[in-house]
């Protein structure tokens, strides 16, 4: 008996886990239903060769095709209080964490890296819808301002990759107060007349739209994105209207004004490239005017046309496509030091206050 315990069965089970395959080296397209070996379509950086669908993109992936041969160094940025209301729904805050970053390999829905497009230094985040939807949380609005001031520090421009579902509810008004904080570090770049890109993945919603992912010099979807802050559906709900044909999309918000220019994304980082060097007074890359047009969307030729520079002094203005009207600047005046700290707020007073205004009720 133990020999067939300690011989014949793990022998057997041994064969029989050979033969398994894995359940992730097709991948199906969501548009056409194409099945696409992994490989091919991770070399075809996650675009579906016959219908042109951009799948979602991990955040180091997509560092790695925008810098120079893939190389960048990743931005730490400050710890902050894991769960500190103590959410708990239909599982607990915390383990959702652990999940996550198991799943993702990150330490939240943020990642930031210094690196170079073309020959220019320039600092990158980008979200990462694996991680909880990329739901914008202390740690990832953290990540987010470090960045920022990253940039300012350096004095190089700074690019945003949005995709995300909202604000994250587990953290509720700390959540929310990652909007504000975001929004003063994008005038900490402004103040210091430093380029600000945005780009739009798929999908941009909630409040990363309503904050500083509308806050850009220079507004690049990936076709076929959507970009909103409440969705199709609910909106279709409230009104009890039918809505336009690719409402919301990419190249629907380019027809109205919302966007400047959908770009595919094998010419993302040229075009990037191309925004940068003229925001910055620099000489294009010849290698940036030559890319060629992909399926009507703006090549890296066209952005100059997007920009107005003004007299020797750096004062820029910049231009969108499809406004006549300059950049506004926010509220806060050149200089003013606005503090970026988190809101210091314990769990035993968010408690206490909690108990005392139910016993107030």
């Amino acid at each position: 008996m133990n020999w067939i315990n300690n011989v014949v069965r793990p022998k057997i089970q041994d064969i029989l886990s050979k033969r398994e395959m894995p359940d992730n080296l097709w991948v199906k397209c969501p548009e056409s239903g194409q099945m696409v070996f992994h490989k091919d379509l991770e070399a075809n950086q996650f675009v579906v060769p016959v219908s042109d669908y951009h799948m979602r993109m991990s955040a180091p992936d997509r560092l790695k095709s925008t810098f120079d041969d893939g190389e960048y160094e990743e931005i730490e940025f400050p710890e902050v209080a894991h769960d500190p209301l103590k959410f708990r729904d239909e599982k607990k805050y915390v383990d959702r964490l652990k999940d996550a970053k198991a799943k993702t390999e990150l330490k939240d829905a943020v990642l930031a890296g210094l690196g170079r497009i073309n020959g220019m230094d320039v600092v990158a985040a980008c979200q990462d819808f694996n991680f909880l939807g990329g739901s914008l949380g202390m740690a990832a609005g953290e990540a987010i301002v470090t960045a920022m001031l990253k940039a300012v520090e350096l004095e190089v421009p700074f690019i945003m990759f949005a995709a995300s579902g909202g604000a994250r509810m587990q953290e509720g008004i700390l959540s929310l107060m990652q909007m504000p904080r975001t929004t003063v570090a994008v005038q900490r770049l402004r103040d210091a007349k430093l380029p600000y890109i945005v780009v739009f993945t798929n999908p941009t919603t909630g409040g990363v739209t309503a904050s500083y992912a509308m806050l850009g010099d220079v507004h690049i979807a990936e076709p076929g994105a959507l970009i909103c802050f409440a969705g199709p559906r609910v909106i279709k709900q409230t009104i009890r209207e039918q809505l336009p044909e690719g409402f919301q999309r990419a190249e629907y918000l380019l027809e109205h004004g919302m966007v400047d220019m959908v770009v595919h994304r094998h010419e993302m980082k040229n075009q990037l490239s191309s925004l940068c060097h003229i925001l910055m007074k620099e000489p294009v890359p010849l290698s940036d005017t030559v890319a060629g047009e992909h399926d009507g969307h703006t090549n890296g030729a066209a952005v100059a046309e997007t920009l107005v520079d003004s007299d020797d002094d750096h004062e820029t203005e910049i231009i969108s496509v499809k406004s006549d009207e300059p950049a506004v600047d926010g509220d806060i005046e050149s200089g003013d030091e606005t503090p970026l700290e988190q809101p210091d707020v314990p769990h035993e007073d968010v408690q206490s206050k909690n108990n005392a205004d139910k016993t107030a009720s």
